[in-house]
């Protein structure tokens, strides 16, 4: 079950709890003077503001993740807790996930988190490389385009996998003013040769020599930093508007490495 449905159950019971308590206090305060209380209820009810906060917070302003996979080495490794901020791409009403105010929408280079298209219960994070309207197009060669314009990769000294004992090519790029970094292995081959027959596929033309997409209106194209290590649009297409949670920006916590606390990406 969703930890929001899970929350926000329990603000329901400790709330009610919490007026039950304050009916009874009304009631012996006035009929005996003094404020005899059920244990269990005023137990119950001492959690309800905790709750609350707790829920509000996470549904409206920021919610913490841990990175569960290399998807997006060398940015965020497993083991990170970042920040989410929910609304940067507009307030939405929680457990329904109905947006009723619009703020802003994702641009390229936006390291998101969204709701799998495949499996809404499941969270992912990868990083915005097509907004509406754009044509992305990734070659054999590792080659990325956007709108006919070749995205610079600037090669870095070689990243080293401390959990896995091996060396991948590291490059600096940048979309839209963000600059960061991508691990790339000329000797894997594409992954995108494992296309599956996604939603709106037909905008997207797919050869063992070229990946092209226009992406539709309402949707957005992602990509894992760790490029040939990270199962994102290239395989199971495109992110539905609908389907956003947020803008990550901030790793708060990661117990091997206090340094990467206070990262920001």
């Amino acid at each position: 079950m969703d930890f929001s449905i899970i929350l926000f159950v329990l603000v329901i019971i400790t709330g009610i709890a919490y007026i039950g308590k304050i009916i009874r206090q009304k009631r012996t305060t006035s009929t005996f003077g003094n404020h005899n209380q059920v244990w269990w209820i005023t137990y119950v009810a001492d959690f309800f503001w905790i709750f609350l906060i707790v829920f509000l917070l996470r549904s409206f302003l920021f919610e913490p993740f841990k990175i569960p996979s290399a998807s997006m080495m060398p940015t965020l490794i497993e083991g990170d807790y970042i920040l989410v901020n929910k609304y940067s791409y507009g307030v939405r009403l929680p457990i329904i996930d109905s947006k009723i105010i619009d703020i802003s929408s994702p641009e390229n280079g936006d390291v998101i988190v969204f709701k799998y298209p495949q499996d809404t219960s499941i969270n992912f994070i990868k990083r915005v490389i097509g907004i509406p309207g754009d044509v992305v197009e990734y070659t054999s060669d590792k080659t990325l385009k956007i709108n006919g314009k070749e995205v610079d990769k600037i090669e870095h000294q070689d990243y080293f996998h401390k959990n896995r004992n091996f060396y991948s090519k590291q490059f600096s790029s940048s979309l839209n003013g963000k600059e960061f970094n991508i691990l790339n292995d000329a000797e894997i081959p594409t992954i995108f040769q494992a296309a599956e027959n996604f939603p709106l596929r037909e905008n997207c033309q797919i050869t063992a020599e070229k990946y092209t997409c226009k992406v539709p209106d309402g949707h957005y194209f992602v990509m894992g930093d760790n490029r040939d290590n990270s199962k994102d649009s290239r395989i199971w297409g495109f992110v539905p508007e609908q389907n956003l949670v947020g803008r990550a920006f901030l790793i708060w916590f990661n117990a091997d490495d206090f340094s990467r606390i206070g990262n920001k990406f």
